[in-house]
């Protein structure tokens, strides 16, 4: 395990990722201070041990490394150069920061040139799910200088399980991320659409999981999305708004290309009908709430709601 005693890092965005992510770097040894929206993700990581701070300039006070675990452009432009954004911090000599989170390729590739000489950037989009960012076991996309994956090194190696090193600018990171979004997009609205098939030819769920999982057609999305529709448990690890707003990048970039992506717009259709029918902030594998409406199929329940609790 690497250690960090040596190391302040600020991580802006305490969501399920950022707070797994925060947590791993604790038990690394990195002293982290963590900057959220959410008083209570805050006083969640307080609890954790770690340090808080109430602007994204004052967490990165002092900070070699800064993670910007937050949701999309907006919030990555408003976290660097909004009114308390870190390009006011008081950043350590010789820092980096690592953008995490997945916005258009074009956008990560013109944020060097809009930073203060000398800060360096990563283009460093992840992936893994909540409980892989608490175990360090991230996979990062990342692209940039050899200069900032050198001043990064002791955080990548803490929180991920893999650094792939796309290139030496920002943008091809980026680029990737989106690869694997249209893919984790589209094999989860599959997925959904699998079981509920399965459950409108009568079959029982937990029969078609283990039929599936053992043969040709299994994805990891399925494997892994599906058990929370058998446990009738929505509570969200990634939300469906995650998948409107990321499919969104994706077609919006086809359309930049003049790209078909016929399956990546029918799955951001049906992440927009769920989230149309109230269910945006709910889990994404939630979308297979899109068929219970349309073709009447009951769906499990979770056993304390069976239980009236």
């Amino acid at each position: 395990m690497s250690s960090g005693a040596s190391t302040n890092v600020a991580v802006v965005g305490l969501g399920a990722m950022g707070m797994g992510a925060a947590r791993a770097l604790l038990d690394a040894g990195f002293a982290v201070t963590g900057c959220d929206v959410s008083s209570e993700a805050m006083a969640a990581f307080a609890d954790a041990g770690g340090s808080v701070a109430a602007t994204p300039a004052e967490a990165a006070d002092g900070a070699s490394v800064v993670l910007l675990i937050v949701v999309n452009a907006d919030q990555v432009e408003q976290v660097l150069f909004g009114d308390e954004g870190l390009v006011h911090a008081r950043l350590s000599a010789n820092s980096v920061i690592l953008q995490n989170a997945t916005v258009p390729p074009a956008f990560a590739e013109a944020l060097p040139s809009r930073l203060p000489a000398g800060l360096e950037i990563l283009d460093a989009p992840i992936s893994g799910g909540a409980a892989k960012a608490r175990d360090g076991q991230l996979s990062v996309m990342a692209s940039g200088t050899p200069a900032a994956f050198q001043r990064a090194e002791s955080v990548l190696e803490a929180m991920a399980a893999t650094v792939h090193r796309l290139g030496d600018r920002c943008g091809p990171g980026s680029s990737v991320k989106l690869v694997n979004q249209l893919l984790a997009g589209v094999h989860i609205s599959a997925a959904a659409e699998a079981m509920a098939l399965g459950l409108r030819m009568g079959l029982d769920a937990e029969t078609v999981y283990q039929v599936i999982t053992a043969s040709a057609g299994n994805s990891w999305m399925f494997e892994n999305r599906m058990p929370h529709v058998l446990a009738g448990d929505y509570q969200p690890r990634s939300a469906v708004e995650i998948f409107v707003k990321d499919l969104g990048i994706v077609t919006q970039t086809g359309r930049d290309l003049r790209f078909p992506l016929p399956l990546s717009a029918a799955a951001q259709q049906q992440f927009t009908a769920a989230s149309a029918a109230g269910f945006g902030r709910e889990d994404d594998s939630a979308v297979i709430k899109v068929y219970e409406r349309l073709a009447g199929i009951t769906l499990p329940i979770a056993a304390n709601d069976e239980a009236g609790v």
